[in-house]
């Protein structure tokens, strides 16, 4: 199975603070096809405009893991763990048994631009933990760079969810970067700039491909991209 999901097909909310784009349903935008991807629930795109942002709210058993694109995002929470975050920062927050936190955007001027993703945990009723790593720019390119993992793998953040999430970025068609499928899991990929042909098929900013069933993801026919790739249990 190849599903292509176009970016113009994600819901949208425009609060003038906040403009965000959901690949799965979230909030107000529902969508009966787009209900998450296996343990994959969410996958928001937020801009939040210069000293605003998302006060103090609760969450519980779930892994939300923050992928900065652009400016610096502030985090607070009830654990006493607080940070800012700018691009080739990966942070991790294990709600567990339950967290408080606020994110604001750190700058008096310009705009954050960030993805914020939930991971449906495997084991719940577990501590609140933080972690956040760097992964600098070079270490993306021309290769998928684990950024998330069950076992922190390579440097990555640790995963409560037998889940593995890639980054690469790919500047121009002769790099390629492949990855093979083992049998029984799926694949999402979400693309956060330019355009590849994954597998032959063309996806753009904000496009997505749903992947089950095939051994080999390729990934090719690059045009200064950068992209998310989930390998996840079915």
């Amino acid at each position: 199975m190849l599903d292509i999901h176009k970016n113009s097909s994600r819901g949208a909310a425009d609060h003038g603070w906040l403009q965000s784009n959901h690949s799965f349903s979230f909030g107000h935008y529902y969508n009966p096809e787009a209900m998450g991807f296996g343990p994959l629930l969410v996958i928001n795109e937020d801009r939040v405009q210069a000293g605003k942002g998302f006060g103090t709210h609760g969450h519980e058993d779930m892994e939300i893991i923050t992928y900065v694109l652009s400016g610096s995002l502030e985090h607070k929470d009830s654990m006493g763990t607080g940070s800012v975050i700018q691009y080739g920062d990966v942070q991790r927050m294990t709600a567990g048994t339950g967290v408080r936190h606020s994110e604001f955007n750190h700058s008096s001027v310009e705009r954050v631009h960030f993805l914020q993703i939930w991971i449906e945990p495997n084991v719940k009723g577990i501590a609140p933990s933080y972690e956040e790593k760097h992964f600098d720019t070079a270490s993306k390119i021309g290769r998928l760079r684990l950024i998330g993992s069950p076992d922190g793998k390579d440097g990555s953040v640790l995963i409560h969810q037998d889940a593995y999430l890639y980054a690469s970025i790919l500047n121009t068609a002769d790099q390629e970067v492949q990855h093979s499928l083992k049998a029984g899991r799926s694949a999402y990929v979400h693309v956060i700039r330019g355009q590849v042909d994954v597998n032959g098929n063309t996806l753009k900013t904000g496009d997505a491909l749903k992947i089950k069933d095939i051994s080999l993801i390729a990934f090719a026919n690059a045009n200064e991209v950068e992209f998310l790739l989930f390998d996840l249990p079915y």
